[in-house]
Order: C-alpha cells, then sequence, then structure tokens
C-alpha cells in the first residue's frame, strides 16, 4: 500500500484532479459521516431500533468508487450500507426515515439500517447474511453482458467475508464468464472483532483472485483519489470486456462493528492514531488548504451546509408515520 506522502504526490491538485472535484470529495465524505454521526445519536435516543453499522472512517471507498461509475452501473452491499446509499445519490431523508422504520423511508420503514433499495440509483441492498451480496453482484453484472449494456457493478464485501466459500464459488463463476463484475474488498481490518491477522491466512486478500485468473490490487482507502483511480483501471478492464476485478480497499472504521459493539479488542490509541494521522476527510481538506482552492472558512460553510441537510433528514425521520399494518401485505411473493 502506498504511503500517504506519496499518494499525496501523485494526486496533487492541478496534476489531475481539478478543484470542483476535490470539493466534491470533501462535501460527498462529509456528507456521509455527519450522518452516521446524527444515526448514532438517534440510535442512542432509541429513535433507530435493531441493528445499526455505522461507516464513519471509511468515507473515502464508495465516494472514491462512485467517482468512477457511470449511469446504469450498479452496487450492491452488505449491512454497512448507509454511506453507499449516500454516495450513488439516494435522499438522505428517504435513508434516514428508512432507518427509524418509518414509510418516508426507501423501503417504507420496512428494512431498516441494513436492507434498503432504490431502483431508481441501481443500488440492490443493504443484505444481512455475511458474503450472501457477492453472487447476487454477479448474477447483476450477468444481466448487464447478457444485455451488452457497458455497465459494471461493484460487489461490496468485507474482511470477514472474503473467508466465505460462496465468493470463491462467485470468483469462478464470474471468471468462466467473464462478467463485468468488480469484487471491492472493503478490509477495515477488523471482522466483527477478530482482527485479519488472526482469521485470514494470506496478508492481501485480492491474491485469492490468482487462482481464477482474475486481477487485483490493494488500495490506499484512506485516500480518494488513490481510490478513484484504482476504480478507473478496474472499471476500463470490465467495460472492455476483459472479465471481474478484485480491488482490496485498506480502509478503517473508528466505531465499532455495530452500535452495540465497545470495541475492546483495539486500543483507543490505535484508532486515536488512525484518526490524526490517516482521516481521509482531512487528507482532502489539506489538499484544498494547502493547493490555494479553498479557506478554512470557505470548508467551515461546507460543514454548516452539510449539518443542515443531516438535521432536516432527521426531523423528516421523527415526524414521517410509521407504516400502516396493510402494508404488510405489500412486496411480498405470495
Amino acid at each position: 500500500m502506498a504511503t500517504r506522502k506519496a499518494t499525496e504526490a501523485a494526486s496533487a491538485p492541478g496534476a489531475n484532479v481539478s478543484k470542483d472535484e476535490l470539493l466534491t470529495y470533501y462535501r460527498d465524505m462529509l456528507l456521509i459521516r455527519r450522518f452516521e454521526e446524527k444515526a448514532g445519536q438517534l440510535y442512542g435516543m432509541g429513535l433507530i431500533g435493531g441493528f445499526c453499522h455505522l461507516y464513519i472512517g471509511q468515507e473515502a471507498v464508495v465516494v472514491g468508487l462512485e467517482a468512477a461509475a457511470i449511469e446504469g452501473d450498479k452496487r450492491i452491499t452488505s449491512y454497512r450500507d448507509h454511506g453507499h446509499m449516500l454516495a450513488c445519490g439516494m435522499d438522505p431523508k428517504g435513508v434516514m426515515a428508512e432507518l427509524t422504520g418509518r414509510i418516508g423511508g426507501l423501503s417504507k420503514g420496512k428494512g431498516g439500517s441494513m436492507h434498503m433499495f432504490s431502483k431508481e440509483k441501481h443500488f440492490y441492498g443493504g443484505h444481512g447474511i455475511v458474503g450472501a451480496q457477492v453472487p447476487l453482484g454477479a448474477g447483476l453484472a450477468f444481466a448487464d453482458k447478457y444485455n451488452e449494456n457497458g455497465n459494471v457493478t461493484f460487489a461490496y464485501f468485507g474482511d470477514g467475508a472474503a473467508n466465505q466459500g460462496q465468493v470463491y464459488e462467485t470468483f469462478n463463476m464470474a471468471a468462466l464468464w467473464k462478467l463485468p463484475v468488480i469484487f471491492v474488498i472493503e478490509n477495515n481490518q477488523y471482522a466483527m472483532g477478530t482482527a485479519q491477522k488472526r482469521s485470514t491466512s494470506t496478508p492481501d486478500l485480492y491474491t485469492r483472485g490468482a487462482a481464477f485468473g482474475i486481477p487485483g490490487e490493494a488500495v490506499d482507502g484512506m485516500d480518494v483519489l488513490a481510490v478513484k483511480a484504482a476504480s478507473e483501471k478496474a472499471c476500463a478492464h470490465c467495460r472492455a470486456g476483459e472479465g471481474p476485478y478484485i480491488l482490496e480497499i485498506k480502509t478503517y472504521r473508528y466505531r465499532g462493528h455495530s452500535m452495540s459493539d465497545p470495541a475492546k479488542y483495539r486500543t483507543r490509541e490505535e484508532v486515536q492514531k488512525m484518526r490524526e494521522e490517516r482521516d481521509a476527510i482531512e487528507h482532502v481538506r489539506e489538499l484544498l488548504i494547502n493547493g490555494g482552492h479553498a479557506t478554512d472558512e470557505d470548508l467551515k460553510a461546507i460543514d454548516k451546509e452539510i449539518k443542515a441537510i443531516v438535521n432536516e433528514a432527521a426531523e423528516f425521520s421523527k415526524e414521517s408515520p410509521e407504516p400502516p399494518l396493510e402494508e404488510l401485505w405489500t412486496d411480498i411473493y405470495a
């Protein structure tokens, strides 16, 4: 994995990224973080029930990948999914209302934190079973290949799910059929509470595609520009009909696995060190200020604007009514 110094040199503003792009990435990552912070507050107030897995710390992954997406590209992920929804343009009010189980939510309050969808934004969930979304992602890519539409599917899963058998069955079929799917391993270092080195025999998870002839690479997931560059390369590979690609994005979550996890399996100093030295949002902030593209006051104004959006979403999620009982009979197969 490249060092922060190296990636800063390679992705210096003005070299291959514009001021507007940097501001967009800053705004998008900040929206995810402020949204997740508010979701944590609502959970603590008892307004969000069930499980709730926050994305704080991992914002550069989805923002960098979405920067290379085109209209019609699909995405599917696990239960740590709020960031993916916001990054692909889903309405923050609809996402927050779904978290609180209200009719104004994107799944009418019936999916909650872990299971919501948007056909309009080509977002195919939020899935609660570890690794189950990976073969579904290959299925989406199969449809794209069949329809010859040039689209790709981003199939996200974590370092823990990388040990699931169905992942490798999917690798085999995706390689055999040359499916346009990017397998995105969000390696946040801990599968629930187990460090990767204690659960995984190989230090680099992307190399597991080699047995199937699937190329891949490790990416600095705390640098949105590094993620964007890798995503563009992977998308070009898939769109050219070369089959699947694996991106192991090495990132870090600041909170526990879920809201009920006290995260005692790592030290406070470890988390603080990542926050102070490797934070993805702070990295873009430095690029903007050091490059003369924005002032501290400019960025404070963006933060204020983002907080207003998130507060509006929270209020909407409180005011939207719960779904009526007859809603139980909709969206079912019987």
